[in-house]
């Protein structure tokens, strides 16, 4: 097996797809148990909804309404904050703001809450600005490990505090595999002050769809029905843009850019149109783009070619239902050894769509213009349709699919999906 990514011709990209269907090295490859971790999202829902049972969130009530809503963290639990906001939407009466600065914006005070969000409880950015909203008098609370000093600067402000399972102790999971711990308090927060409406319904359906696409993504599913590997596998060797088509999909679209980096050590862009329309886009006639790197006899930009069902970008089927999974079919190895580009070790981009059912029009339109774009460039194209009639279940389900891509994405480059060690080594240094 190639150790490599280096040249990426057919021979490395079939080894690649081996690796995934081979039980023996997907299991070898993940010492850290990152895939067990990620098929624990559904718990996590179903577990942080006891722990905010247990907590006193008393004080938040829609006649106690805060002037803004903001939420402090770093890493997935800054996404938490994200999702929250998205959740809520544009149309709320209160502002939600995700912070990921080192201190508190000047205008917070007491009229405003302050939720401040830890995987590992000790994140010393956090646990500054939440020991900062104490003092100003903000309405405070906190998420996180149990006995995590984050509870004790809660506890200190006699503020609530969610314990977040499973993130201390032996055997205990990364925080980057702990997002669903860290996003339901906010909700329920965000519920119980009448911004959301969600229910214990809700909430199941969403633990549902993050079961359903666990199921569909286990390792023991082979790549030509698991839609985790296919998408791990149309990466393998390329450098991706991560794409939504509304807020909503553009939070999806970070998640999966971030979880790329830290699974799989890729570098990934994530953006969310219009804005990409913009700026982003231009990369579409660079040195990574196909169309850069053809011969002169070959289709290009300034001469497309004949469009043919060849040509067309592939959807990954939906996430509703094993059903889905049936009619795809694709040919990885004979795709990958008459493609060029990636044949003769050039890194090409990827463009990952990730497309909101409820986008409005003119997202809809650079949407269908973006598709036709990549064709004509040549460059790949693995869209991610969102489904399902609540926000919150449509973002589990491509959440979920996209935590398994990234994972097997590491496991088929021959890297250890948890390992940290440039974390590690960059927080020592500045400790």
């Amino acid at each position: 097996m190639s150790d490599s990514l280096d040249d990426w011709g057919g021979a490395e990209f079939a080894l690649a797809a081996d690796r995934l269907d081979t039980p023996e090295v997907v299991e070898a490859a993940d010492p850290a148990d990152v895939l067990r971790q990620v098929a624990s999202s559904a718990a996590q829902v179903r577990t942080a909804l006891r722990s905010c049972q247990e907590a006193d969130l008393s004080a938040f009530t829609p006649e106690a309404r805060p002037r803004a809503i903001v939420t402090v963290g770093l890493g997935s639990a800054a996404l938490a904050g994200e999702v929250l906001a998205a959740i809520v939407g544009p149309s709320s009466p209160v502002q939600v703001v995700a912070s990921q600065a080192e201190r508190l914006p000047g205008w917070v005070g007491a009229a405003d809450v302050v939720i401040a969000v830890s995987g590992s409880g000790a994140t010393a950015e956090t646990l500054a600005i939440a020991a900062e909203a104490a003092r100003r008098g903000c309405r405070l609370a906190g998420v996180g490990p149990k006995d995590s000093p984050l509870q004790h600067i809660a506890e200190q402000a006699r503020a609530p505090f969610i314990q977040v399972e499973g993130l201390a102790g032996p055997g205990s999971a990364l925080p980057r595999t702990a997002l669903w711990g860290l996003v339901i308090p906010l909700l329920v927060i965000g519920e119980r002050l009448g911004l959301a409406r969600l229910g214990a319904d809700v909430y199941e359906k969403a633990a549902n769809r993050l079961e359903d696409v666990s199921h569909q993504c286990r390792p023991a599913s082979e790549s030509f029905v698991n839609p985790g590997k296919s998408l791990a596998l149309d990466l393998v060797g390329s450098l991706p843009l991560v794409w939504g088509t509304s807020p909503l999909s553009g939070v999806a679209a970070r998640r999966f850019a971030a979880s790329i980096s830290e699974n799989a050590k890729y570098p990934a862009i994530a953006g969310v149109l219009p804005e990409v329309a913009w700026g982003q886009i231009a990369t579409f006639d660079g040195p990574f783009a196909s169309g850069a790197h053809l011969a002169p006899d070959d289709p290009s930009p300034s001469r497309p070619r004949q469009e043919s069902a060849e040509d067309e970008p592939g959807e990954l089927p939906g996430l509703s239902g094993l059903e889905d999974l049936s009619s795809w079919e694709l040919d990885y190895e004979e795709a990958e050894m008459t493609d060029p580009a990636r044949a003769s070790g050039f890194t090409p981009l990827r463009l990952v769509l990730i497309t909101d059912p409820e986008q409005d029009q003119r997202a809809a339109a650079q949407h269908r213009a973006v598709t036709d774009l990549v064709t004509q460039r040549g460059i790949g194209l693995s869209e991610l349709a969102m489904d399902g009639e609540h926000p919150l279940v449509r973002l589990a389900g491509v959440l979920q699919l996209a935590d398994y891509a990234s994972v097997y994405l590491a496991i088929a480059s021959g890297i250890d999906p948890g390992s940290a060690a440039a974390i590690t080594d960059l927080q020592a240094r500045i400790e």
